[in-house]
């Protein structure tokens, strides 16, 4: 598969590690000459820029959390001026304020640049035609990808979310070739075809999809394929860092991770240390050029594995594994530890359940008691007790060996669990209500 930039992508390691080096030396230097944030919290932990000798004197230095962003609402910790802005984005307030980031020029260029290295990677480019069915407006995900897009000779079809008849019109007439948008929604937009008598493998010129914003599994990815006859591809990324940077390629074998961009690591959430490559952990990423809202060893709170190997497709940058969790996300259910993402898995290999799957978690007395609603697929849905006792068995049976907690089984019918545009909302935790 072809290069956006062959030279930096398929640079030795040895010398990209050079280039990450001379970045981080020169980051640190200007924040702790301009930045009072920065200076403050490298003085409290006593390292000084002549401290960083070497790349991995990268841990040295202090991390940044998602609360210090929000204790410096909305722009204390910026490092550009309001003239060097020439745009915000603005991240859901789940808990106490929202998240503000700014760019500056060279930011939006870098964070196109990044995203069409990753797409030219999948093989899209110049002829292809690519639906952003991605929020647009202070959410990063519509418009990071559309001017990646543009980055790569490709045609930009803006869609957004919602009016999903429409888009699955448009689909058709303007003969879109790949999609970006979340899983959830593809799902759905599946679905809305059906009812609509189009079938998206012989209907449409559909054959990629950019899929991110929210965890899915590879088993997702194995039925999205099947069912839609498309490739599709996870991107990630997170507004504090720009929005959608990083995409698979077309191995499908993890994120490639600019090293001119950005320097990654894994560390233990418990303790903060770094751990080696291979190992499940943290991820913690400074972003080496970042103008606007500079990040330095950011703890962003998704579990993953990092790989340092060449890839098969000749690029050269280390690959983070997909996101398998995250630490905020996590269910402890009577003493042990449930990611959403492990239901999601231990059912998407069972060929009666379909896409669909909701948790509710509430507390009895002083025990957590956790409930999976399960979608069965048309074909599986039955009015014979025993047929449903029998996948509700088999369920139960892999979420226990899975999980090793006794869960809840409740089978519903395909079609009704909520369907989401934007990001799917899978956990209802009731201990907290």
């Amino acid at each position: 598969m072809k290069c956006w930039d062959p030279r930096i992508e398929e640079m030795p390691r040895e010398d990209l590690q050079r280039m990450q080096y001379k970045l981080l030396k020169s980051l640190v230097y200007r924040l702790y000459s301009f930045s009072l944030f920065y200076h403050n919290r490298m003085k409290e932990q006593k390292v000084h820029p002549d401290d960083i000798h070497k790349l991995s004197d990268v841990h040295k230095l202090p991390f940044m959390f998602k609360r210090d962003l929000r204790d410096n609402y909305p722009d204390k910790i910026f490092t550009a001026t309001k003239d060097e802005l020439v745009r915000y984005h603005v991240s859901s307030g789940t808990t106490g304020k929202p998240t503000v980031v700014g760019y500056t020029q060279n930011d939006l260029d870098n964070w196109s640049t990044s995203l069409a290295r990753g797409l030219t990677s999948i093989g899209l480019g110049r002829g292809d035609v690519i639906q952003v069915s991605y929020g647009y407006g202070l959410f990063t995900g519509g418009l990071g990808m559309h001017y990646g897009a543009e980055r790569i000779g490709a045609t930009v079809l803006p869609t957004s979310v919602g009016n999903t008849e429409r888009q699955i019109e448009l689909m058709q007439d303007l003969g879109a070739t790949a999609i970006a948008c979340t899983p959830s929604y593809l799902l759905h937009i599946g679905e809305v075809a059906e009812k609509m008598g189009v079938n998206i493998k012989k209907d449409t010129q559909l054959r990629t999809g950019i899929l991110g914003a929210e965890p899915w599994t590879e088993g997702m990815r194995n039925r999205i394929q099947e069912w839609l006859g498309i490739c599709a591809y996870d991107i990630y990324g997170t507004s504090e860092l720009s929005g959608p940077m990083f995409t698979e390629c077309a191995e499908q074998k993890g994120f490639h991770i600019w090293s001119d961009i950005a320097l990654v690591e894994i560390i233990d959430p418990k303790t903060g240390e770094s751990l080696e490559t291979g190992e499940k952990g943290e991820l913690t990423i400074t972003i080496l050029q970042k103008e606007a809202l500079p990040m330095i060893r950011y703890r962003i709170g998704d579990i993953t594995t990092m790989e340092e190997d060449v890839c098969a497709c000749g690029r050269t940058h280390p690959r983070i594994q997909r996101i398998q969790g995250r630490v905020d996300d996590m269910l402890i259910i009577r003493g042990i530890n449930v990611f959403p993402s492990q239901i999601e898995y231990a059912l998407m290999a069972i060929p009666e359940v379909g896409e669909h799957f909701q948790i509710e978690v509430t507390r009895k007395g002083a025990l957590d008691d956790m409930l999976v609603r399960v979608e069965l697929n048309k074909e599986s849905f039955s009015d014979k007790i025993n047929d449903l006792m029998l996948v509700r068995q088999k369920v139960e049976h892999r979420l226990r060996n899975s999980l090793n907690v006794n869960v809840d089984i409740e089978l519903v019918e395909a079609g009704s669990l909520p369907r989401f545009e934007g990001k799917s909302k899978k956990v209802i935790d009731k201990r907290s209500m």
